[in-house]
């Protein structure tokens, strides 16, 4: 009987210590945090798209988040196929944050990269530092200037939603499209068709591209022949197409008109714009998800626009 306790007093003791030991073990292994991961982009080593791959944030504050996310954008990641976007022959001189947009000054340096080059540094940073809280939006400066694209035309304020992964992580190589978009005669009361031809992201719909366009403005080769329509302040919340109807919701910053045209010029340069896409033929304008409202206290957003051919004019 003394034989018997003292094998099953061993045997015990056998267990507690494999317990013991895979207990250990389990308290060894690296536990990943979901909650912490951010998706870090960079271009690729042929420069002619963007990947990303998960990185595991370390930082306890909102201030430091952004600081090491920043701090990533300089460092080769781990998939060598890759290089870091502040690692391409620029300095970052400075970053701050205020009212939720991310200002970026970069050195002169910024300038001597290719077109697509940078619209491909540009994808990385803002898909980025866009996850960093309080981050909506990113404006890049070179030695604080305003930054301009190949064709004239002001980068602005840039959003996550300009820059869409497709199902292998690859952002697309850009291509070249022309537009066709409605600017404001002289006086305020027309609208002339332009054609601007530029490099964009196959992944960004269309229809968001013409409204981004239009927001910019005309671009300098025809500033003095046609003149802006639209709020620059105005925010493009959403667009989306259903059944050949263009949904345009903007930001309340449409409804405060700052230029010297008419309601009607406008809506239809909007209007017009977007129904010379195919699969648009009617379009509908809403703020922050409402139609039950009124464009300078005469045209009703409650309205399913269609072209307007009487408003075109051509240049003297």
């Amino acid at each position: 009987m003394k034989s018997c306790n003292k094998l099953r007093s061993q045997f015990s003791m056998v267990v507690l210590f494999l317990a013991a030991t895979l207990l250990c073990a389990g308290c060894g292994s690296k536990q990943v945090n979901a909650d912490r991961v951010k998706n870090i982009y960079y271009v690729n080593n042929n420069e002619t798209g963007v990947g990303m791959y998960e990185y595991e944030m370390q930082a306890d504050t909102e201030e430091a988040e952004l600081d090491e996310l920043i701090e990533q954008m300089g460092i080769l990641p781990a998939k060598l196929e890759y290089k870091p976007p502040l690692k391409m022959g620029f300095r970052l001189l400075s970053y701050r944050l205020e009212d939720a947009i991310l200002y970026l000054d970069m050195s002169e340096e910024y300038h001597n990269l290719s077109p697509t080059t940078e619209v491909l540094v540009r994808a990385a940073l803002v898909r980025t530092l866009s996850q960093a809280a309080g981050v909506s939006y990113v404006v890049i400066t070179v030695e604080e200037n305003q930054l301009y694209d190949n064709l004239g035309n002001v980068v602005g304020l840039m959003t996550a939603d300009q820059f869409i992964d497709n199902a292998g992580n690859e952002i697309n190589a850009y291509e070249r499209v022309s537009l066709r978009l409605y600017f404001a005669n002289e006086d305020g009361t027309a609208l002339i068709a332009t054609t601007r031809t530029i490099a964009y992201n196959t992944n960004i719909p269309m229809e968001r591209l013409v409204m981004d366009e239009l927001l910019a403005g005309p671009g300098t080769e025809v500033a003095d022949v046609v003149y802006p329509t639209v709020n620059p302040s105005t925010k493009v919340v959403s667009v989306s197409v259903r059944d050949g109807i263009c949904y345009v919701d903007l930001d309340e910053n449409f409804l405060t008109q700052i230029y010297n045209v008419s309601s009607d010029v406008t809506i239809y340069s909007i209007v017009n714009s977007l129904v010379e896409l195919s699969g648009v033929n009617k379009v509908q304008i809403s703020i922050n998800g409402e139609t039950n409202l009124l464009y300078r206290e005469n045209t009703s957003l409650t309205t399913v626009f269609e072209r307007n051919l009487d408003l075109i004019t051509t240049v003297e």
